[in-house]
């Protein structure tokens, strides 16, 4: 049996919207990954003395730095993700709400034409 053109059309916007969907996991699992290293990193800190050397990367250097420095400097990186994170968030519920209301209509959109279930094809 052939799929109308306009259920094609649905299928592809709903695969597409798919894979926007796992896009946008991917990069709140990234955000948090390093929402959880920047916490590890202050915890850390706070546990050195503060006449402590402390290092920070940069490429390929390790470049010395103060204490104080770079606890704000991690503070405000932490605050950017964690909005980071929010708006990811926000977006990955758009898009699975969005997605649910396309399979729905899919769904329907397919009985329609005689090709859902319960309709012995």
């Amino acid at each position: 049996m052939e799929i109308p053109q306009n259920i094609q059309h649905q299928l592809a916007q709903f695969q597409q919207l798919q894979q926007q969907a796992q896009a946008i996991s991917m990069q709140k699992q990234n955000v948090e990954m390093q929402i959880q290293e920047t916490q590890k990193a202050l915890e850390e800190l706070k546990k050195t003395e503060d006449d402590s050397e402390i290092f920070k990367t940069a490429g390929n250097l390790l470049i010395k730095v103060k204490k104080d420095e770079i606890n704000s400097e991690l503070e405000d990186k932490l605050e950017t993700l964690q909005l980071r994170e929010k708006t990811v968030t926000r977006q990955e519920e758009r898009v699975m709400k969005k997605l649910q209301e396309m399979q729905s209509t899919l769904q329907e959109a397919m009985q329609g034409a005689g090709m859902g279930p319960g309709t012995g094809n």
